[in-house]
């Protein structure tokens, strides 16, 4: 297991905003673009992986109770949404890396 912390620590992914429990542990990934089945389906303490970069996407985590939000393939997040996910507390990661390999890379660091 890891925890949000150690994985921003790694370096890999950029902080775009820290969010207020950076002890939460990430104990998988999870990856979709559509909402409505991340919101049915994202594990709780998960780490998100996605290209939807939209107020939405900081409801739904919150919802799924994931431990982040990995913006992948370059995604950028819209004013909107880094300001809900201040204010819900969640943190939001970004990379250029395409999903899969995005989600690879937490996979590694988790269960490596």
């Amino acid at each position: 297991m890891m925890t949000v912390e150690e994985l921003i620590g790694k370096g890999i992914f950029k902080v775009v905003v820290e969010g207020d429990d950076l002890s939460r542990e990430v104990t998988g990934i999870f990856c979709c673009d559509l909402l409505s089945v991340a919101m049915g389906r994202a594990p709780s303490d998960s780490a998100w992986v996605t290209v939807m970069g939209n107020v939405n996407t900081i409801a739904v985590a919150t919802l799924a109770d994931v431990s982040c939000v990995i913006l992948a393939e370059g995604a950028q997040p819209d004013d909107m949404c880094r300001a809900k996910a201040r204010q819900q507390g969640v943190t939001l990661l970004a990379t250029e890396e395409p999903v899969f390999e995005a989600a690879l890379k937490v996979h590694g660091l988790i269960h490596g």
